[in-house]
């Protein structure tokens, strides 16, 4: 007799966990039922942005396999249906079909859980406001073009300054708005120590993104016919036609915890190196509802990003179908962009480093992207973190314009090997005049980090 899966998620994680599986075993060894509540399926959700904002044309060209290919490849994809309860003695889940309203339990062999993460959502007067928007799926992203396309006004505020409010702040920016981001940090991009953070600023507020920091929003405002018209602070009032949320995000457990699962410090399932919830021989869970570990700081963190997703379903339908992989951890690798300006960091800030007890140096280096000398040289800041007396490195952070954000990843993978900024000097990086200068600026900066390690011995 076939074993049956049901997966809970029809987006990175949970459909890249059912189709890996279906590769490894056909229809009459395993049945595959997969659960989303949402009209689409394995779509880029990071993608939203860019498609508000222009840069993608068309909604279909985000969707990476609809519901309708991955039926035709024996997975039973069931849209619009919510999982509303995991019975797990008794191996089965509750779900609800939206449209019909109409509940029934499914049994399972074995379980995936991929219910992704939820916007974090204020509880503030308003904040349910026609014109008020969060941008977390395709649907939502429909519903705030639409609503851009019926709002006469130009004026656009956007709430939280971390990747998805620069990116949405850009993409309103392209419009024609006049945008304003609020943020209760010290800096925009909080995933940056804040004198990084600082030239993101400076560059916003150059591209005509007025950027209020240190702004913690008290309350939406409504006119007379109950839609937005501004977003207030202890200190003033913002004038706002549409109000788009990018406060962050958190584990969407709610199902996991009511069922007794094991979670972390961040609210996010724990699983073993083979991404099988701890304790549950038969039961998996990836993407942006897990903790993973942290390969610098060696603790577990909440890190979602859709390549961990992708990477993390790989590894369940592997393990699902019979085979055999692991997903080892991540070193916190992330770019975003806002305009020219491109943004990315690896590793730990200086506050995680504090957090988990290292001991450490910085320093910072201006540098190009290219020979200073060849046309189109841009400038770029480098960050770096060492461990003092060992010299490992522990974090990069980069700010920049073209060809500044991909530098990062020579940092990630120094860091997933555990080098040391001495190590990183004698790496063999390509070098020509419109790629780099002679000394790339990572390498200056590990030279730099060389020093400062030395002179804190």
């Amino acid at each position: 007799m076939s074993e049956r899966l049901v997966v809970i998620g029809g987006d990175a994680a949970g459909m890249s966990a059912a189709s890996q599986a279906r590769r490894l075993k056909g229809p009459g060894e395993l049945e595959i039922v997969a659960f989303e509540r949402g009209h689409f399926s394995s779509y880029s959700a990071c993608g939203i942005p860019y498609w508000v904002g222009g840069d993608v044309a068309r909604r279909g060209e985000l969707i990476a396999r609809s519901p309708e290919e991955h039926r035709a490849r024996d997975i039973d994809l069931r849209t619009r249906t919510e999982v509303t309860e995991i019975d797990v003695p008794g191996q089965r889940v509750r779900s609800r079909d939206l449209e019909a309203g109409t509940e029934a339990w499914t049994g399972f062999d074995k379980l995936v859980i991929a219910t992704g993460a939820r916007p974090l959502r204020p509880p503030l007067p308003g904040i349910d406001a026609p014109g008020v928007h969060g941008v977390q799926t395709l649907d939502d992203g429909q519903a705030l073009i639409d609503s851009l396309s019926g709002t006469p006004g130009r004026r656009a505020v956007v709430v939280g300054a971390g990747y998805i409010g620069v990116e949405m702040a850009e993409a309103l920016l392209s419009r024609g708005y006049e945008v304003t981001v609020l943020t209760r940090g010290e800096q925009p991009m909080a995933t940056l120590d804040p004198d990084m953070g600082r030239l993101v600023h400076r560059a916003m507020d150059g591209l005509g993104i007025t950027t209020v920091v240190s702004a913690p929003v008290t309350k939406i405002l409504t006119g007379a016919d109950r839609r937005v018209r501004a977003v207030a602070t202890d200190a003033a009032e913002y004038p706002a036609d549409v109000v788009v949320l990018g406060t962050g995000v958190v584990p969407e457990t709610s199902l996991a915890r009511a069922a007794g699962l094991p979670l972390g410090a961040y609210g996010g399932l724990l699983t073993d190196l083979a991404m099988r919830v701890r304790g549950h021989g038969n039961i998996w869970a990836g993407g942006d509802c897990v903790e993973v570990l942290d390969l610098v700081s060696g603790r577990e963190r909440h890190v979602p990003l859709g390549t961990h997703a992708n990477k993390h379903g790989q590894v369940i339908g592997s393990n699902v179908g019979g085979g055999y992989a692991t997903f080892p951890g991540v070193v916190g690798t992330a770019v975003s962009k806002v305009c020219d300006l491109e943004i990315a960091r690896t590793g730990l800030r200086e506050r995680d480093a504090r957090e988990v007890g290292l001991r450490y140096v910085t320093v910072t280096v201006e540098s190009t992207s290219r020979a200073g000398y060849y046309p189109g040289a841009a400038p770029m800041t480098v960050k770096m973190l060492a461990e003092k007396r060992t010299g490992r490195l522990l974090g990069v952070q980069i700010v920049g314009r073209e060809g500044a954000a991909k530098r990062v990843d020579i940092a990630a993978v120094a860091l997933t090997a555990g080098m040391t900024v001495e190590g990183m000097t004698a790496l063999d990086l390509g070098y020509a005049p419109p790629f780099s200068p002679v000394w790339d600026p990572v390498l200056v900066a590990a030279r730099k980090a060389v020093a400062a390690v030395r002179a804190a011995e």
